[in-house]
């Protein structure tokens, strides 16, 4: 996996990254053995500390037996989550835990009295101002905030268990602590219940005295009213005049109905009379004794005069005799129907005269009814006071004996007990020596781990090109050998046919860009580095003449003018005549400065010719270091003593380390010209291979020159050749040498 960067197309190279790791392990198990051994040395000797826990259950401890008339279990409310946390804070409040540390005389010992066992230094802290007093701040002060670091208070979850914790490095101290605390817990739960007792007693007294004298008034109200109004009571405790007017009510509507009932019977009997109907039907007829023995002798005699009909003819004196008989019965039982008419008629007329009589009766009553009604609405509310107040006398009577019965006997059971005693620790739980000592081992390894990597990342040493950045990934650094030239290299004019460069010899493993002197049979020589093949005299100086005329030669100012109008971001020197051609670089990119752009020079050259005018004299972390992984940005980015601009010298690193790294190099300048205005670099005498890898977008190159001699000529038509056409000849003729002060230019800070 790889992060793109914004500033320039490179990706994280994890294999680069990841190997700092191998890198620098020595450092890092170093680091890590030595925190480790720290956290041992800690653990070994640190103050041991003990810790003990005692619990308190909060449960109703009032028995089924003790408990008051009328109260249960589910008379007392529920505690709740804001319940238990309201007896933690009880059992950790101030009052408990000064009772305890009198009880345990706790100011005596040195870890709860700072100033008990003061040392020298402490002391000395103390004198100089550096360290508060203890003794400003009172003693009882001290140990309660010392009691408090030490002491943890919680309810446990979802149960009605408090625990109480105390660490001491005594740990017979860290037990006895924590049951001297629910101990006083419960002794003060139950003092403020005897206190509260008390207070109820003291209370009741004087109030039930007081009702007392209010009941007694109270009824003395309710028998005056009711012998002031006359108000007596009858059967199911109701006023006498409702209780009359009731039963004459009822009177009333019997009478009614039997006057109703005497004159329907009346008229149904004056009807039959009247229509010569039988009398048979009518039950008040029916039910006289008269009547019955009369009807009973008209059927005797009709029987008889049955019987004498079947020998005698009608005519006969007898059967005219039982006839007029039978005649005389009917008119018997006719008379008696007509007076059970009349006794019915007079019935009806004496209860119509009482109803009559009960009708005004019934008026008088109502009207005493109403008025009754009227007082004993106010009798009421008399005997509802009454009431209330002689059951409040009582309600205050039935608690004030239990209150004083368990004050006399001291009874009162405190809603909490002591579940769980603390038992003294046998192990320490500060220091845990292997834990810690496995943590210390565990984070400082991976912190410097953390640390090496950020250090390999921020660096810029573990970023690689990404794909399609821009730029390719070059095998070599285009920093060319300087060459280490024969005493009578003028003498000779050319150089010897076995002039090669041993790799493991030459300064870095670069490509050089040595005049092709070398004969092309050692080419392909086994571990050597052949130069190209030597141009004879003759072409070069048919070439020096058309090249220049070209080319164009311009100095100092123009090629700075050139840049600045161009928006160069790069500026590519190429100095085939050496260090001394060099100069050009240093005073384009200081002319270029003084214009005021943000201008660096990175210098290529293996003598470090470009960037040793600028930096004086001394040896200067630069790019070798940078590349080498030996410093960052920060370190190799040096200040002109003569201009604005900055420098990256060569450095001290070993070029072979560095160029393990030369595929960083593209990055490198990518990261400058993002952060630069111009990048000159100064590249000696490099070839077109070299300073293409160099190049990018918005590029020039130059071509120093001091003489127009075969190399300037060799160079600028292989380049030319190689595909830099716009290739521009500087040379720095007629202007100071770089390493003197330039009259106007401000010397870097």
């Amino acid at each position: 996996m790889s992060v793109q960067s914004a500033a320039a197309d490179v990706d994280v190279d994890l294999r680069q990254l990841f190997a700092s790791l191998a890198r620098n392990w020595l450092r890092i198990l170093v680091v890590t053995l030595v925190v480790t051994g720290a956290a041992f040395a800690f653990a070994s000797t640190a103050t041991r500390h003990y810790k003990a826990q005692a619990q308190v259950e909060i449960i109703p401890r009032e028995s089924v037996y003790t408990r008051p008339a009328g109260n249960n279990d589910t008379d007392k409310p529920i505690l709740d989550e804001s319940g238990i946390a309201t007896q933690v804070q009880i059992i950790s409040s101030n009052d408990i835990l000064k009772q305890v540390a009198q009880k345990l005389d706790l100011a005596k010992l040195p870890e709860f009295d700072e100033a008990a066992g003061m040392s020298s230094l402490s002391r000395l802290l103390v004198l100089v101002g550096l360290k508060s007093d203890p003794m400003d701040i009172p003693v009882d002060e001290r140990v309660l905030k010392k009691m408090r670091e030490k002491l943890n208070v919680y309810g446990v979850e979802k149960t009605r268990i408090i625990a109480i914790e105390f660490s001491s490095q005594d740990p017979m101290l860290a037990a006895a602590v924590p049951d001297a605390i629910a101990a006083a817990y419960i002794a003060g739960q139950g003092t403020a219940k005897l206190e509260s007792n008390a207070a109820a007693a003291d209370f009741l007294a004087p109030e039930i005295a007081d009702l007392q004298q209010q009941v007694k008034a109270a009824e003395a109200k309710v028998a005056t009213y009711r012998a002031q109004s006359d108000l007596l009571m009858g059967g199911n405790n109701s006023v006498l005049a409702t209780q009359q007017l009731a039963e004459l009510s009822s009177e009333l509507s019997k009478v009614r109905g039997n006057r109703a009932s005497a004159e329907a019977t009346a008229d149904n009997v004056r009807k039959v009379l009247r229509n010569g109907g039988s009398l048979d039907t009518v039950p008040e007829v029916l039910s006289s004794d008269l009547i019955q023995r009369l009807r009973e002798r008209q059927v005797e005699l009709r029987s008889n005069i049955a019987d004498l009909s079947t020998t005698l003819l009608g005519n006969h004196p007898r059967i005219r005799a039982l006839k007029s008989q039978l005649a005389d019965l009917d008119a018997q039982i006719r008379g008696e129907a007509e007076k059970i008419i009349k006794g019915l008629l007079a019935q009806a007329d004496t209860a119509k005269a009482r109803e009559s009589q009960l009708v005004a009766d019934v008026n008088t009553l109502k009207a005493a009814s109403a008025r009754a009604g009227e007082q004993q609405v106010d009798l009421d509310a008399l005997q509802r006071d009454a009431a209330a107040k002689r059951q409040q006398l009582e309600l205050y009577l039935t608690n004030y004996r239990e209150a004083a019965s368990r004050q006399d006997r001291k009874y009162l059971p405190v809603d909490a007990r002591i579940s769980s005693k603390a038992s003294v620790p046998s192990e320490p739980y500060f220091p845990k020596v292997l834990p810690i000592v496995s943590a210390a081992f565990v984070a400082s390894l991976l912190i410097m781990a953390i640390a090496t990597l950020l250090q390999e990342l921020f660096s810029g040493r573990a970023m690689r090109p990404a794909a399609g950045a821009g730029f390719e990934p070059i095998d070599e650094v285009a920093m060319p050998v300087v060459r280490q030239e024969p005493a009578t290299l003028q003498e000779m004019g050319e150089y010897p046919a076995e002039a090669v460069v041993e790799p493991d010899k030459a300064p870095l493993p670069y490509t050089t860009a040595m005049p092709e002197t070398v004969a092309s049979d050692m080419a392909e020589a086994p571990g050597m580095v052949a130069v190209p093949e030597a141009v004879p005299a003759e072409r070069i100086a048919d070439e020096i003449e058309p090249a220049r005329s070209s080319l164009g030669e311009i100095d100092i100012e123009k090629a700075a003018e050139k840049l600045i109008a161009s928006g160069a971001a790069r500026a590519i020197f190429v100095s085939p005549e050496g260090d001394e051609a060099a100069a050009s670089a240093v005073l384009v990119a200081r002319e270029v400065s003084d214009a005021g752009l943000r201008v660096l020079l990175l210098d290529l050259t293996a003598s470090g010719a470009a960037s040793r005018p600028m930096l004086d004299s001394g040896l200067f972390p630069g790019i070798t270091n940078l590349l080498a992984s030996e410093a960052q940005f920060s370190d190799v980015i040096h200040a002109d003593l003569y201009s604005d601009c900055h420098v990256i010298p060569v450095g001290t690193a070993d070029p072979v380390r560095a160029m393990r790294a030369a595929d960083r190099l593209p990055i490198i300048m990518q990261s400058l010209t993002t952060a630069y205005d111009l990048v000159v670099v100064e590249c000696g005498p490099a070839d077109a291979q070299g300073i293409g890898r160099l190049a990018g977008d918005a590029t020039e190159v130059f071509l120093s020159m001091l003489e127009p001699d075969d190399e300037v000529a060799q160079a600028a038509v292989k380049l030319i050749e190689s595909g830099y056409p716009d290739l521009t000849l500087v040379t720095p003729l007629g202007h100071e040498p770089p390493g003197n002060p330039v009259p106007g230019r401000r010397s870097a800070a």
